[in-house]
């Protein structure tokens, strides 16, 4: 088993960090009234989206009631994923068969915005999934998420990503694994950005990668990092190359309402993951902070948690 040393240091400013925006935002009166409507079976997507959004008057709320109930009513399909078969992504067959691709939930949201008066476009683009995907150019485009009109001029654009926001797939891409996050709604955009990279630049919404390449570069960002408002990270590369018995610092900034009080480490040996580690960390109003040291040489993968919930993901490589 690896051996991990690790203690805290005193944070230095050396990140140039941004407020998670959307963090704190709430939307819990939307939520609870989509809720309590439930799936709305046999209902057809208009009757549906005048359902859940009738009793809305901003196009925030709207757009929120239908991210709800297309993450809590709609699964990823785990055999159209595998196969890349976007044939069954129309709006109504998503609504039939309770299931889709990101391509499919994408494209229903789009139609639900477009019947409640909303604009909004699907964008095909990119995603890491796990640690063996940094550095690895992918064969085809793998993901699709939404950007959504709330004006008239370029910064009244926000992301959604609903296919996220209902779950994920199990490694072998067998299995749904049902975990709502609220936080692809309005994303900050440039953890949005570190975390998906769009076919077409011009859908790219403020500061992040300059290239595939760069983007698949980054580490990779998990799902609960968006409920605890990360918004920056250092070191920036996804493979992290240190030498055995070299000191590593780790920074990150979260939204300091996350209150965090418990950071840990877990590493993965072949397919078994160790019992996470307890780290030491330095916070202070979000700012975290630490460092470790690694004893063996090898490359494994690493991911950090916070208050128990997975924030990033790095492949470590220590070498002699």
């Amino acid at each position: 088993m690896k051996q991990i040393y690790i203690w805290g240091i005193l944070f230095t400013a050396i990140l140039p960090l941004s407020t998670a925006a959307q963090f704190s935002k709430s939307y819990e009166k939307v939520d609870q009234y989509v809720e309590q409507l439930g799936p709305l079976s046999d209902l057809n997507v208009a009757t549906i989206t005048d359902t859940i959004t009738e009793i809305f008057s901003q196009n925030k709320e709207k757009a929120r009631a239908i991210y709800y109930w297309i993450t809590h009513q709609i699964a990823l399909d785990p055999k159209a994923i595998r196969a890349n078969d976007n044939s069954k992504t129309e709006p109504e067959g998503v609504i039939r068969l309770r299931k889709s691709t990101a391509q499919g939930i994408a494209k229903l949201y789009q139609e639900m915005a477009s019947q409640a008066d909303l604009r909004c476009l699907t964008v095909d683009g990119y995603t890491k999934k796990n640690a063996e995907d940094i550095g690895e150019a992918p064969d085809e485009l793998n993901h699709t998420w939404n950007v959504v009109q709330l004006g008239k001029t370029s910064t009244e654009w926000f992301y959604v990503d609903a296919a996220k926001g209902c779950g994920s797939l199990d490694k072998k891409r067998t299995t749904f694994i049902k975990n709502y996050t609220s936080g692809y709604f309005f994303t900050e955009r440039k953890i949005f950005n570190h975390d998906h990279y769009p076919d077409n630049a011009a859908w790219q919404l403020g500061e992040g990668p300059g290239s595939l390449n760069d983007f698949n570069s980054l580490p990779v960002i998990n799902a609960e990092a968006y409920d605890l408002g990360l918004s920056d990270f250092l070191p920036r590369k996804g493979k992290i190359k240190t030498k055995v018995n070299a000191t590593f610092q780790f920074n990150f900034r979260l939204s300091p309402s996350a209150q965090i009080t418990i950071l840990e480490m877990q590493n993965e040996e072949g397919n078994k993951k160790t019992a996470p580690k307890s780290l030491q960390f330095t916070n202070k109003g979000g700012d975290i902070s630490f460092t470790c040291i690694f004893y063996d040489a090898d490359e494994f993968p690493i991911t950090i948690f916070a208050n128990g919930k997975a924030l990033i993901t790095y492949m470590m490589e220590v070498t002699e």
